[in-house]
């Protein structure tokens, strides 16, 4: 248990490589399919679904862009802990073969919601 828990401390803070222009930290990311749609439960607490991007790529690739920043009125807080990676986050996925039609995101218990849905 002790072992999973740190290979995931680890995934979330591996950084995103030389896709980045820029330096960037990747978020857990969940891909679930349904014979109707694909969802993508990317983990990032207080990042609003508006202010993360994404992107189908030519090649078949989802590409979620952002920053996860400190809300303004924590900025000037004694800071105790700080484990939740913050600035500019970047991560591409390769997605199941097939045809999107539409791209939707949403918040829900911290994960920003991605939704894909299937074309006809």
């Amino acid at each position: 248990m002790i072992a999973r828990a740190e290979r995931m401390h680890r995934e979330f803070f591996r950084p995103a490589g030389a896709m980045a222009s820029q330096p960037a930290w990747q978020p857990p990311v969940d891909i679930l399919e349904t014979d109707h749609e694909v969802l993508v439960l990317v983990a990032l607490p207080g990042v609003d679904a508006e202010q993360a991007e994404a992107v189908i790529e030519d090649d078949g690739h989802l590409v979620i862009g952002g920053t996860r920043i400190l809300p303004p009125a924590l900025r000037t807080a004694t800071i105790h802990r700080l484990e939740l990676p913050q600035g500019r986050f970047l991560r591409r996925l390769p997605l199941p073969p097939g045809r999107y039609s539409d791209v939707r995101r949403a918040t829900v218990d911290g994960c920003l919601v991605i939704t894909l849905q299937k074309a006809s």
